[in-house]
Parts: structure tokens; sequence; C-alpha cells
């Protein structure tokens, strides 16, 4: 399954990026074995339009053109379902095993997601309830990613 990280937003070189490509590059080599092919992390700027909807949508319309018919979604959302790092390990091997030849992970803008995006998604997860910068919220989701590679494949980097 092919897995890209789809960013609203552009991450500047630094640490943040550094940390973020370090975890990435772990998925890359940890999940391939797996099945899990990592394209990359897709960034688009912040839509300027001049209302909340109007950006959502075309932010979304974006985002939308990257997807394959029959993709998997995941849209990373505040108000998204709040799981263990083994049941979001579970989500991904389900995508994989249920035949999904390409899998979306989605770090939206300022604004969050347009609603059709929401309908589309086969899963709407949170990182907490917190509100987190997106810096950080690409730092976590490279993470998780990562971390999701070793519970499936039963390497000890992950601890319960």
């Amino acid at each position: 399954m092919r897995i890209t990280v789809f960013a609203v937003g552009r991450m500047k070189a630094g640490p943040e990026r550094e940390l973020a490509d370090r975890y990435f590059d772990r998925f890359s080599k940890a999940g391939s074995p797996l099945g899990f092919d990592f394209q990359g992390v897709s960034e688009i700027t912040e839509s300027r339009a001049q209302t909340v909807d109007l950006r959502k949508a075309e932010e979304a319309a974006r985002l939308f053109e990257a997807l394959d018919a029959g993709a998997g979604l995941i849209l990373l959302d505040e108000r998204g379902k709040a799981l263990s790092s083994e049941d979001f390990a579970g989500q991904m091997g389900r995508l994989r095993d249920d035949g999904k030849r390409q899998l979306i992970v989605a770090i939206g803008g300022p604004d969050g997601h347009d609603p059709r995006l929401r309908q589309r998604a086969d899963l709407v997860l949170a990182l907490g309830s917190l509100t987190w910068p997106h810096q950080i919220a690409r730092i976590l989701v490279a993470e998780q990613l990562y971390r999701a590679a070793t519970i499936l494949s039963g390497h000890p980097y992950h601890r319960s």
C-alpha cells in the first residue's frame, strides 16, 4: 500500500523538520517489509480564499485530486477518534489487508477539513483533545506511522 502524508502548509527547514524526516525515514525502512510503501509528504500552500468555507473547499479539492479511486483516507482532526497506538496500527493493517492500494494521511490547514473530506474518510483521528501546531502534528504523525510499523512487525520499540 502506497502511503502519503498530505499536509496543508509548508514546513521550513529546522529541528522540527529534521525530527519529522527522521521518523519518516524510519517508517520507510520498517514499513516496506510489511507492504507499506512510503511515498513522502505532499505539501500544498494554504488557500488564500476570502472565507473559511472557501478555503476548506479549495484545500479539499487539492486532496481529492491526489486520492485514487478506492484509496484509504485518514484525516487528522481534534474532533476525531482518539486511538491507542495499538489500535492505530490495527487500522493501518486492516486498510492494507482490505486491499487498499493507497492511503493518504491528511493534516489540514488552520481552518480544518472540509465536511466532504470528513464524509469520505475511513478514519478521522485526533492526536488528543489538544490543538497542536502544524509542525508538531507532522512529527507526531511521522512517529506514529513508524510506531505502527514496529507494532505490526513485533519489534520491541513499542512497549505496552
